[in-house]
């Protein structure tokens, strides 16, 4: 007996493993996916809070007032920061929004969508202090 090609149930069996595979694998990749945000969010607000500390300890306690001070000591703040008050920027997974006066600072990023891009909102205030919340 010359027999070419596939049975039906070898074919469906071959369909049935891969589907086992991907059930397995792609929670976990949406899982490190949302790590990954939570953890790059983390780390954008420290360095937007440690610019405005490094500008206000440079302009004797003053700090600053818009986004274009900040980029003297972070390139990046623009793509966080929008100038505008209240404005938010989606930048992977997470919105930020950053109030900045002369007084004082604030930088909030929160998960755009809660549960898929991310769980948890951080904010940085004057001061320094990362909380999450």
């Amino acid at each position: 007996m010359n027999r070419k090609g596939f049975t039906l149930v070898e074919i469906m069996i071959v369909v049935a493993i891969i589907a086992l595979l991907a059930a397995i694998a792609i929670p976990n990749l949406l899982s490190a996916r949302m790590t990954a945000n939570t953890a790059a969010a983390k780390a954008n607000v420290r360095s937007l809070s440690t610019a405005a500390e490094t500008f206000s300890t440079a302009n004797n306690g003053t700090y600053p007032s818009s986004v274009a001070n900040l980029t003297t000591f972070i390139s990046a703040a623009g793509s966080y920061c929008a100038d505008a008050g209240g404005a938010t920027t989606a930048v992977q997974g997470y919105n930020y929004a950053c109030t900045l006066t002369a007084g004082g600072y604030s930088v909030v990023a929160a998960p755009v969508t809660v549960g898929t891009t991310g769980t948890t909102t951080y904010t940085a205030t004057t001061g320094g202090v990362l909380t999450p919340l």
